[in-house]
């Protein structure tokens, strides 16, 4: 068996992995028995040197079963899962797993929270009372069966080598390897047993990728390394310059979801709802193409029968489910309300997703450390839309705070909004898919 340094030296010097030698890495990590400077001196060798899509499948694989898995034998549904890659006011999740499962495919979507400016799934379901995010095995797999979805945390057991990887990238910093990137997103997703994955890959200033070249690549890694796991997959880029939708907090984007399920959302967020559902759809052979998979997540945005699978996910793990009917009575609110008037009349040609996502971070929006607390209530409700004409003094953000928003976050907000004398042209979040 060749030797813990020995494999991390090939990979320095740029040699190919073997499966067993990436095996013996991954269950050290597993087991215990390799230290976190072996560790950090192997992520260290992939950031540099990176790996080849053969490696970078057995890797993944490796990862995936250090942990256990669902099985689903004998179910009469597909089942299918989404995985975004982070962005600004993304609460895509929560109407799309419902809206999946009006359509006839199963959806244990096992999601995260929110670390520095991107929001967490998790914490945006826990704003609803009594919402129970963690759940075992068997209850994801029985409430998938009776309902059709479920979106819930990371059990202890699912890819453990993941969670000793990730904590030790961030402090190497080498978070932004795309290899590494590819097996922790994946060992995760694939644990869930899924026949198909789609992937929302953000680019742009709220984006984890800057430009389309580093999307690009992350796409393509994704994709073909899922599909050499087994799982149908397809991921689409999209833009993340601009905030999603209306509103960047965690129970204001439970509103904005519940208004979506309603057929009443943002055109935006639905339409990313509607394109990434629709891609699975295609994928699982539900549909003919993904547009006509769009037009039936839509459907069930517009007849009630996605927020039907929404109110019965949230009663099978003990929520609320009075905020399908009135989510801003049903959740928790802020004691103060301040909108901040447009200095200049135009028409709304840019709005920063980031420095939003930041502002309402240090509100309480958000963390910084995983052990920091979230306030369910806090964050920014958009007033405008892109391309919307907008007079001088007219309110275009409403912000919902603690008493503690001070004059440099009011001057940090007023510096993200960028008017025009021209209207921009419409444009699309979507901008490519990978197939």
């Amino acid at each position: 068996m060749t030797s813990l340094p020995e494999i991390i030296r090939k990979k320095r010097d740029g040699l190919l992995l073997t499966e067993a030698e990436i095996r013996t890495v991954i269950e050290g990590i597993t087991d215990g028995s390799v230290g976190e400077e072996q560790i950090g001196a192997f992520l260290m060798a992939v950031y540099f040197q990176g790996m080849e899509p053969e490696e970078t499948v057995v890797l993944t694989r490796a990862m995936l079963e250090s942990g256990d898995s669902l099985t689903w034998e004998g179910a009469s549904l597909p089942i299918v899962d989404k995985h975004s890659t982070g962005g600004v006011g993304d609460k895509i999740s929560l109407p799309l797993a419902p809206a999946l499962a009006a359509c006839g495919v199963g959806v244990p979507m096992v999601s995260g929270r929110g670390l520095g400016h991107t929001g967490g799934t998790l914490d945006k379901l826990e704003s609803i009372s009594g919402y129970q995010t963690r759940l075992s095995t068997q209850e994801i797999k029985e409430i998938v069966q009776d309902v059709g979805c479920v979106i819930c945390g990371q059990t202890e057991r699912i890819a453990p080598a993941d969670k000793t990887i990730y904590s030790i990238r961030d402090i190497t910093s080498t978070v932004e390897s795309v290899p590494l990137i590819t097996g922790s997103i994946l060992s995760k997703k694939a644990s869930a047993g899924l026949q198909a994955l789609v992937l929302d890959v953000k680019v742009g200033e709220g984006a984890f990728m800057n430009d389309m070249a580093q999307a690009r690549t992350l796409a393509n890694s994704l994709v073909r390394v899922s599909n050499g796991l087994g799982i149908q997959t397809s991921a689409l880029i999209t833009e993340m310059d601009y905030p999603i939708g209306r509103t960047i907090g965690n129970a204001l984007e439970v509103i904005e979801s519940v208004e979506c399920l309603k057929g009443e959302g943002p055109h935006d967020t639905e339409e990313l709802v509607c394109a990434l559902g629709g891609e699975l759809l295609h994928l699982v052979k539900k549909v003919q193409s993904p547009e006509d998979g769009f037009k039936a997540i839509q459907k069930t945005l517009h007849d009630g029968s996605a927020l039907q699978r929404f109110r019965a996910m949230i009663e099978a793990v003990g929520g609320d489910p009075s905020v399908c009917d009135d989510p801003t009575s049903a959740l928790p609110k802020a004691p103060k309300l301040e909108e901040i008037k447009a200095p200049s009349k135009g028409f709304v040609k840019h709005i920063s997703s980031r420095e939003l996502a930041l502002v309402a971070l240090e509100l309480g929006a958000g963390r910084n450390r995983k052990e920091d607390d979230v306030d369910p209530a806090v964050g920014l409700e958009i007033l405008v839309s892109r391309g919307e004409s907008l007079e001088q003094n007219q309110p275009w953000i409403r912000v919902h705070h603690r008493n503690n928003l001070n004059s440099d976050h009011i001057a940090r907000l007023q510096a993200a909004l960028s008017t025009s004398h021209d209207m921009p042209s419409a444009s699309s979040r979507i901008l490519e898919a990978v197939r």
